[in-house]
């Protein structure tokens, strides 16, 4: 794998970068939030029913008394057994041998309508409406590594690297188009409700890509567990672009 895109990454974490969604430190809480077997609360009858998925994650959040619910990146999580979406091969939709369950990025679960604000300065390189139950709902992918350098194309060959927004509201993707320039801080998203995100409790999912593969407006945010070593290598750990997780 070509290094340059992850040493573009971790130059933008060194130089900092702008809050994904709004937190007040000292005000606003988080709470991190298990979505593995190893967490009891999880029972089949929540597993099997989206519905009461949704439920359990407001409950959670509520009690915690925290604004969002973090976590997820490297996750085994049996919750995707609910979609068929995710025992179908990647490229052609027909039956694969073994179902994805490994999650590549990192959750943020909060209110319908949160504000998502671009950490890194960049483009946008894609974005989609993956409607299916279970999918992405509104996406979109920026392009970094461009900015840094001057206007857009004059980034070092090679050197780019990717960030994933998804579950986003319909009305996220109205007016945007490829190649649109966002600053770091500005507001690119807003988080989608349950029948515009792919029928999931509200929230964020951000994934970092060092390599689209050919890929446009979509990419794998969970794996099959037999492939998890590659697709970690190309999808590194998200969280130091979350400045609440550093506070």
């Amino acid at each position: 794998m070509n290094p340059k895109p992850l040493e573009t990454f971790q130059r933008a974490l060194e130089a900092g970068f702008q809050p994904v969604v709004p937190f007040h430190p000292g005000v606003d809480r988080i709470s991190p939030l298990d979505l593995s077997a190893a967490n009891v609360d999880l029972t089949d009858s929540v597993y099997d029913d989206l519905d009461k998925f949704n439920a359990f994650i407001e409950e959670t959040r509520v009690r915690s008394g925290a604004r969002y619910l973090v976590g997820g990146y490297g996750e085994l999580r049996k919750i995707y057994g609910i979609s068929p979406l995710f025992d179908e091969a990647l490229r052609d939709g027909a039956a694969a041998a073994e179902p994805r369950r490994f999650h590549l990025g990192i959750d943020i679960w909060g209110p319908a309508g949160t504000p998502v604000y671009v950490p890194v300065a960049g483009r946008i390189h894609s974005l989609a409406w993956n409607g299916a139950r279970g999918d992405y709902g509104g996406t979109i992918i920026l392009e970094h590594g461009l900015l840094e350098y001057g206007s857009p194309g004059q980034g070092s060959p090679g050197a780019h690297w990717y960030s994933l927004y998804g579950h986003l509201s319909k009305a996220s993707l109205e007016g945007k188009r490829e190649d649109d320039v966002f600053t770091a801080g500005a507001e690119l998203a807003a988080f989608g409700e349950p029948a515009e995100n792919g029928w999931w409790p509200p929230h964020l999912h951000l994934q970092v890509i060092l390599d689209l593969q050919g890929m446009k407006g979509d990419y794998p945010g969970v794996c099959r567990y037999s492939e998890r070593e590659s697709y970690l290598r190309n999808c590194p750990n998200p969280v130091g672009l979350l400045t609440f997780m550093r506070s």
